[in-house]
């Protein structure tokens, strides 16, 4: 480490003293899980959004889950899943027995596009039965044009990109997670997320029907509600209403709730949504402009037009070859350095599991995306110096490198 500077990882959260006695303030209560925290959370995320429901949950992976089983999907059915994702986007789909269809990507940007969610329709064919497109590093795909080449239902993976926008109708700009061409999206709020809450996770929808069953897949499957009871001899009394002790369990579900001490947490975090993306837009900024001196061995990622990004994570194109030197070799130089690197990701259609189960699939936009792609430290709790630090060490290790 140079300069005694602390370690910049990649990502990070930010917690400060309100979040503190939020978290604090639950710990008190006599609501450590359900409650009126959890419904506040829910509330403030519908706001952001502007989708009429929400419905918090353990995680991004068990909000993606949840979406599939919400949506019927099971054995015979394929899913469209972006390549260019975390893991969890297409084991959605294999947890409830479906197939994945993977549909390349844009080589500049790692979204899913058009031309390449056609192409994966038109192998999925007759078996297709919903896209989950991916909002990657903070920016949103084109969801207008994709909604428009089809009518299956789309869960949006939006865990990158809360606070995020990109233009409707006559310019107006539709909010990640609104669901104005989707039937659902999908949340994270891991630590190295915009807003962290420890482990956590929500659904977006504006389907009253959908709310509610995701509501009940996340609590084991069971309800106490009259109009769902089946058992009627059991489950009411004289007046009609439901027994005080009763509840049912019409299908499986699972225990996805979000504790009211995460929901807390998240609550405190979503009021500072706006603060911590203008900053992760500034640190871009300089990011962008700083890294004109590098080209064109490195670049930032394309920016999308139509789009309003709340960025995630920083992610750069590197030229190894040119750079005479190799990723591996690169992140290890900055490690001693005290600056964190990841790569976001290997296409998931290469992960051993999906290449044993559907073979080789050559996706060349993702491929040409992930062979150049490096994840810069990118945190509220970063400054414009940091900015300055990370690249003139990424300049001095490129230069070693040629």
């Amino acid at each position: 480490m140079i300069e005694d500077r602390p370690f910049i990882p990649y990502g990070r959260q930010l917690i400060d003293d309100d979040d503190i006695v939020a978290v604090a303030d639950v710990l008190k209560s006599d609501f450590l899980t359900t409650g009126p925290v959890v419904e506040a959370f829910e509330n403030k995320l519908t706001e952001i959004t502007g989708a009429a429901h929400a419905v918090s949950c353990s995680s991004g992976t068990s909000a993606l889950h949840l979406a599939a089983m919400a949506l019927n999907l099971g054995p015979g059915d394929h899913v469209v899943v972006s390549a260019m994702t975390f893991l969890a986007t297409a084991n959605a789909a294999r947890y409830v027995g479906a197939e994945v269809t993977f549909a390349d990507v844009d080589p500049d940007s790692g979204l899913i596009t058009p031309d390449t969610l056609t192409d994966a329709l038109e192998r999925a064919g007759s078996k297709a039965k919903a896209v989950f497109p991916v909002h990657i590093n903070g920016q949103a795909a084109d969801m207008i044009a994709l909604r428009s080449i089809t009518t299956l239902p789309f869960v949006e993976d939006a865990c990158h990109a809360l606070g995020g926008a990109y233009e409707g109708p006559e310019g107006t700009m539709v909010p990640v997670g609104s669901c104005v061409f989707s039937d659902m999206a999908t949340f994270s709020f891991h630590p190295v997320k915009t807003v962290a809450m420890g482990e956590g996770g929500a659904l977006t929808t504006n389907n009253a029907d959908l709310a509610h069953r995701l509501r009940r897949l996340r609590n084991i499957g069971m309800t106490r509600e009259v109009d769902d009871l089946q058992e009627h001899a059991q489950a009411v009394d004289s007046m009609g209403n439901a027994n005080p002790w009763y509840y049912e369990m019409p299908e499986l579900g699972f225990n996805y709730r979000a504790s009211a001490i995460h929901c807390a947490l998240g609550l405190s975090q979503l009021g500072k949504l706006n603060q911590f993306v203008a900053h992760r837009d500034y640190l871009m900024a300089q990011y962008r402009d700083r890294l004109k001196a590098l080209a064109p061995v490195v670049r930032p990622v394309l920016a999308v037009p139509r789009c309003r990004p709340s960025w995630h994570i920083c992610v750069v194109f590197i030229d190894f070859a040119q750079a005479g030197t190799d990723r591996a070799a690169v992140m290890r130089a900055l490690a001693t350095k005290g600056i964190g690197t990841q790569v976001h990701y290997l296409p998931v259609n290469r992960q051993p599991y999906y290449r044993q189960r559907y073979g080789e699939t050559t996706l060349t936009g993702a491929d040409a995306y992930y062979e150049r792609i490096l994840t810069l430290p990118l945190q509220v709790g970063m400054t414009s110096d940091d900015v300055d630090y990370v690249l003139q060490c990424l300049t001095d290790v490129l230069g070693a490198g040629g």
